[in-house]
This record gives C-alpha cells, sequence and structure tokens, in this order.
C-alpha cells in the first residue's frame, strides 16, 4: 500500500500547477541554465519525495534548489545541501552511498525517506506562506502513506515547522507550548498508543556549513539519535 500511495502522489506532485508563478521560474531556470550546468538537462519540473516506503525515519527539508533539484529531479540531488545531507546519511546507515550525482547515480535510501515543504524552487529560496499551503496536502498523504514512521526531522525551521504542521494533521498532539527550534530539539508527538518523535535539526545549507554553524559532528547526531530511536 506504502508504495502505490507513494507512487500515485510522485505523479500528481511532477504534473502540478497549483503555483503557476513557481512553474514559470523553474522552467525559466532551466531554459537558461546555470553556466556551470549549461551543457547539461534540466528537470524544471515539480520534485517528489524520494527513499525507502517502509521507511521508519522521514526528512523533511525546505524545498528543491534552483540548480540543485530543478536540475536533477531529486530531492538534495545536486547543490552544496546534499553534498553534506548524503555523506551523513550514509555515515548512518541510511543511504548506500556518500557521493550523489543525479537521479541515475545508484543511490538507495534504506528505513529513509526524504521529501520537502515545497516542491517547487523559489526564487531567492524564500517561499511564500500561500505556496507552502498550497503543497501541505502532498507533504500530508506521504506522511500517512509511510505506515512505519517513528522518527521525523525537519531540516531548518521551515522544514520543522511543515513536519509539526503534518503530524497535527494528521492528529498527533504535540506539547509545543514553550518548545523552540534549535539543532537537536525534540517533541515528542502522540496519537492514541502510537508517537513518533520530531527531531529539529539546521538545514545544510551552505550559508550553515560554511559558517559553522553546522558541524559534521553536530549533523551526525541528528542521525546517530535517529538510529537510537528506531532501534529501541
Amino acid at each position: 500500500m506504502s508504495s502505490k500511495a507513494l507512487r500515485a502522489i510522485e505523479s500528481e506532485v511532477i504534473a502540478c500547477t497549483k503555483c503557476r508563478e513557481l512553474r514559470r521560474y523553474c522552467a525559466h531556470v532551466a531554459q537558461t541554465k546555470k553556466r556551470a550546468y549549461r551543457d547539461l538537462p534540466y528537470w524544471g519540473k515539480p520534485v517528489p519525495g524520494f527513499g525507502d516506503p517502509q521507511a521508519r525515519v522521514l526528512l523533511v527539508g525546505l524545498a528543491p534548489g534552483a540548480h540543485g533539484s530543478n536540475r536533477t529531479g531529486r530531492v538534495f540531488t545536486g547543490d552544496a545541501s546534499g553534498e553534506f545531507l548524503f555523506p551523513a546519511l550514509h555515515r548512518a546507515g541510511f543511504a548506500n552511498q556518500a557521493t550523489v550525482h543525479d537521479a541515475n547515480d545508484g543511490l538507495q535510501l534504506h528505513d529513509c525517506f526524504i521529501t520537502a515543504a515545497l516542491r517547487c524552487a523559489p526564487p531567492q529560496n524564500k517561499p511564500t506562506p500561500a505556496q507552502l499551503r498550497k503543497c501541505f496536502p502532498y507533504l500530508v498523504r506521504e506522511f500517512a502513506a509511510l505506515d512505519n514512521l517513528r522518527v521525523v526531522i525537519g531540516l531548518g525551521a521551515i522544514g520543522t515547522k511543515a513536519a509539526i504542521a503534518t503530524l497535527e494533521a494528521d492528529g498527533y498532539t504535540l506539547a509545543t507550548k514553550g518548545w523552540r527550534f534549535g539543532h537537536g530539539a525534540e517533541l515528542i508527538a502522540t496519537k492514541g498508543k502510537r508517537s513518533i518523535t520530531l527531531i529539529a535539526s539546521f538545514h545544510p545549507s551552505r550559508q550553515n556549513t560554511n559558517t559553522g554553524k553546522l558541524t559534521r559532528a553536530m549533523f551526525d547526531a541528528i542521525f546517530t539519535r535517529a538510529r537510537q530511536l528506531v532501534s529501541s
């Protein structure tokens, strides 16, 4: 059921035209290209989630990069954020390889699924509230299709906010009063006898990794914690 539902969502995401301004922007980027990639094809369409349908760990990022996922068609692939993320997933045993190049590079995720709050690359990497609202139903449906989830990792403040809203939309209760976003901050979401742990993380953007706000050790700690939770 998970695989079938996720494939249906993937098809709908790729065909989505809800935000026409984003469709125009992404198509323009795909046509004009970045000089470094002028000889490569660009995806230029909305980017679906990717990973293991039986995943117990879900990562929620911000949005495709204009010359990253908007070029390669796979989340976190083709830009500096992915170059920091996938080695960490590999070290924690959630990915079969540390390096990624494009959607056909052989990457496989184990017990992990990656998606984003927004499926189209926004100008200046700044989605509007209206754009996030239009994309939100896809995230809710992906969450519902992942039957085995035990951990949700929010990458960045927007990804974490979207993850919390998704849990609440699915009927989970979270004690968010007084809680603040911070690297490694956790929340327990409960629904009946089921519980899911939300872990917040700084986004692996170049702005964070180049300045030392997010280090390799800090990022590894997030996935070590996720591994501990799903193994307990």
